[in-house]
């Protein structure tokens, strides 16, 4: 039990127990604590809810980039869509990721906020209702005992100070007794200071002793209300728990994806797409339409035609058919015959020229701008040249051949030609080099 005592005792009594008076108050403050828990365990949800949108919104953004970098870059065939198989998988884990943000938010988060307004109560003064429940209950219960163990601290003080105060007493007698200076009269009265002392002794203890008994018998109906009390704080805490455990479970059950079935679905097909790449079907692919395998237009004897003014050179054919290979001009020059379309590689490929294009005459190079008789070549277009913008880099690219530009994100340079159809724009560095770059790897400058 609490209390101060005399140092000559050299007992020490007080704790840190539930039944000294005022410790209860750690229980009441339990309730507190129990309404700022819901609302960490919300924070908590939330900040997960977040993190999930924003994963779910950078894997968007990687599938976004890279498809387009892989279906403009020289990978082909099977190969590229087993590639592509994986920006497809982010797309999808991106909207599982996405539902897992809406379940925390829209069900666990609501679930606590929802539990906590009904759990507890706020009073016009401040504070909540449950709080001054147990408070009053504890302090009811704690009052007659604390009262009456108040008057045992008061009688101990007292016995004690008796105690002193005799000690002192027989102290001075017994001193007195060997100074001859102090007459009968002196001595008598130092005799009945002790006499007095014993005596004030004697009914100190008394009080004290029966002030502990009251206490004592006191004591089973304090711990009884006290325990009464302390059983309700009890059970309002177990449904906080049982709750809490209820709403983790919840969590758990949200979080793992592992266990949704479209989720297991994603990587089985996932599997497959990356077990369909055959290299030799990509092989075989690349032959027909990139390698010997492709048609030929063989040079042949062209007649010489008033209409059309002169002889095509055979890059000028390739130029004018955009993608369709010419099967040849008939005798007469009138029209052209219907071409045959063929594939491409991939968009990665720019419009380059390729050193096998050539011409047997030299008024027909395709590097010329004049023709035999140095007329205009009537296939080349007026295009005036584009007004060059400053752009800066938003990702760092190696040049893979030795036309293409290298930079780093946030190099600025100059823009001096406007995308082509295969997405490639012309530029140039600050230190003056010259060459193509991919042109959604840059944004202008404002």
């Amino acid at each position: 039990m609490s209390g101060s005592y005399d140092d000559s005792v050299g007992v020490e009594v007080s704790s840190d127990s539930f039944w000294e008076v005022g410790n209860y108050k750690r229980t009441v403050k339990r309730i507190d604590d129990g309404h700022r828990l819901c609302n960490d365990l919300m924070n908590c949800i939330h900040e997960r809810a977040r993190i999930e949108k924003v994963y779910a919104q950078q894997l968007t953004e990687w599938a976004k980039r890279w498809k387009q970098l892989v279906e403009k870059g020289p990978q082909y065939g099977t190969v590229e869509r087993a590639w592509c198989a994986f920006m497809s998988e982010a797309e999808k884990v991106s909207e599982l990721h996405l539902e897992v943000k809406g379940s925390l938010m829209n069900e666990d988060f609501e679930k606590i906020k929802n539990w906590q307004k009904e759990a507890f109560h706020k009073q016009m003064m401040g504070g909540f209702k449950e709080t001054k429940e147990a408070e009053d209950g504890f302090r009811k219960a704690q009052k007659p005992w604390a009262k009456k163990l108040k008057e045992v601290e008061a009688a101990k003080k007292a016995y004690h100070a008796a105690c002193k105060e005799e000690k002192l007493a027989i102290s001075r007698e017994t001193n007195s007794k060997a100074d001859p200076a102090l007459n009968p009269e002196q001595l008598k009265k130092l005799q009945d200071k002790v006499e007095r002392s014993k005596q004030d002794v004697l009914k100190t203890k008394e009080k004290y002793e029966k002030s502990l008994k009251e206490l004592d018998n006191a004591t089973p109906q304090y711990m009884e209300n006290m325990e009464q009390v302390f059983e309700q704080c009890q059970q309002f805490e177990e449904k906080r728990l049982r709750f809490f455990r209820e709403v983790l479970l919840e969590v758990q059950k949200h979080l793992d994806v592992s266990n949704v079935a479209s989720y297991k679905n994603i990587y089985r097909e996932l599997e497959q797409n990356i077990k369909a790449a055959d290299a030799v079907e990509d092989l075989r692919w690349f032959r027909a339409n990139q390698g010997p395998g492709m048609s030929m237009n063989w040079p042949q004897f062209e007649e010489w035609s008033a209409d059309l003014n002169r002889t095509l050179s055979r890059r000028e054919k390739k130029k004018a058919s955009d993608g369709v290979t010419l099967t040849g001009i008939n005798q007469t020059g009138d029209q052209v015959s219907q071409p045959n379309k063929h594939s491409s590689v991939s968009s990665y490929e720019k419009n380059q020229s390729y050193p096998t294009e050539w011409s047997d005459e030299e008024s027909n190079n395709p590097f010329s701008s004049t023709d035999a008789n140095g007329d205009t070549n009537p296939f080349d277009e007026d295009t005036p040249p584009a007004m060059e913008v400053r752009v800066r880099a938003l990702y760092d690219y190696e040049g893979q051949e030795q036309d293409e530009l290298s930079f780093k994100a946030g190099d600025e340079l100059t823009k001096m030609e406007n995308e082509d159809e295969q997405g490639w724009c012309k530029g140039r560095l600050d230190n003056g080099q010259v060459g193509l770059y991919p042109a959604n790897y840059v944004e202008p400058i404002q």
